[in-house]
Formats: structure tokens, C-alpha cells, sequence
């Protein structure tokens, strides 16, 4: 989803834990923002993480470094229950572009802000305690972050998502 190019990595990331929490909330059983893979079970993980500073994206028809070359296929909404993402690859790629087009052409159309999912953010935080949840390991560790540690290998039990404490943002020369 393209944004309005006015946040910062932390308001982003914030806006993205708290839309992660916000699905979560509505499908328990469907969606996690759990981190560590032994807490997830089946359930899908939205990925805060993927709007940390410094992150690589894959982009629309990029090929995945994997044995039969899958590529990422923008869809469109009446595609998406009929889907088999195995069906997009090197080879198939070429041919749905030249019956299809390019789907993703418009996406860039269209800019959105985080006005709503900040505000969310900001609630999670004050009303229900709710603070930041764990970087990626080669990050430095940030205030307010929980422990990086996987839940089976804590030592006095499970670690639990951090207490609301200020967001800050990381210094451009550190990272932290």
C-alpha cells in the first residue's frame, strides 16, 4: 500500500504493529503478530518488521531466489480466492503479462495516510498497554523493546509483548 512520504520509520512501523494487532483482535485464530515461529501455529503473521529501517522489499514480478523461480504476481481483488501462487513463476510470468497487462500499473495512483492506524496505536498504547514488540536480531535493541528471546529458551517463562513506553526514533548514524 503506497503512503503519503510524510512518516517516519518509527510512526510507520507503529501504524503497522497496530494494524497487525488490529487484525489479530478481529481473527484471533486467523492472524498473529507473535514474532517467534513456535508461537504462530498455522495462523499468518503480518510482518511489522518489513517496515524497519533499512528493509529490502520484493517488488511486483520479482523472482524469488527458489528451485522452480516463483515470481511475485500482483493480483487482481477477483483473482485472489482462486489464486495458487505456485502458478506464478519465470515461465508462466511472461504470458499472464501479455494477456493481463500490468496490474500493478495504477498502484502508484493513489497515496494513503496512517492518520487512523496511529491513532489505533496511540489507544493500544494507553489504553490497553500495549508498547512496542520485538526488531529483528541484527538490529540494535531499541527502548521500550521486549526481549529478543524465543519463548521456549526464557529463562522465568514466556516473554510478553513490552509495556507502552515512547516510541522514539532511531538517529540516523546509529541506528539507534
Amino acid at each position: 500500500m503506497p503512503i503519503v512520504p510524510a512518516w517516519t520509520f518509527t510512526e510507520v512501523r507503529r501504524a503497522a504493529i497496530a494494524c497487525g494487532r488490529e487484525l489479530e483482535r478481529r481473527m484471533p485464530e486467523r492472524v498473529t503478530t507473535r514474532w517467534w515461529k513456535e508461537e504462530r501455529g498455522e495462523r499468518i503473521f503480518v510482518d511489522y518488521n518489513q517496515t524497519a529501517r533499512d528493509r529490502t522489499m520484493a517488488s511486483a514480478y520479482s523472482v524469488r531466489p527458489r528451485p522452480h523461480a516463483p515470481v511475485s504476481a500482483p493480483l487482481r481483488w477477483e483473482e485472489i480466492d482462486e489464486a495458487v501462487p505456485r502458478d506464478f513463476d519465470i515461465r508462466t510470468m511472461p504470458v499472464r503479462y501479455a494477456e493481463a497487462g500490468d496490474v500493478h500499473a495504477d498502484m502508484d495512483d493513489e497515496r494513503f495516510g496512517l492518520e487512523s492506524l496511529l491513532e489505533l496505536a496511540r489507544r493500544d498504547e494507553a489504553e490497553r498497554g500495549l508498547g512496542d514488540l520485538p526488531y529483528p536480531p541484527e538490529y540494535p535493541k531499541m527502548p521500550g523493546e521486549p526481549k529478543r528471546v524465543q519463548p521456549s529458551r526464557a529463562k522465568g517463562g514466556p516473554v510478553e509483548p513490552a509495556e507502552a513506553t515512547e516510541f522514539t526514533e532511531p538517529t540516523e548514524s546509529t541506528g539507534e
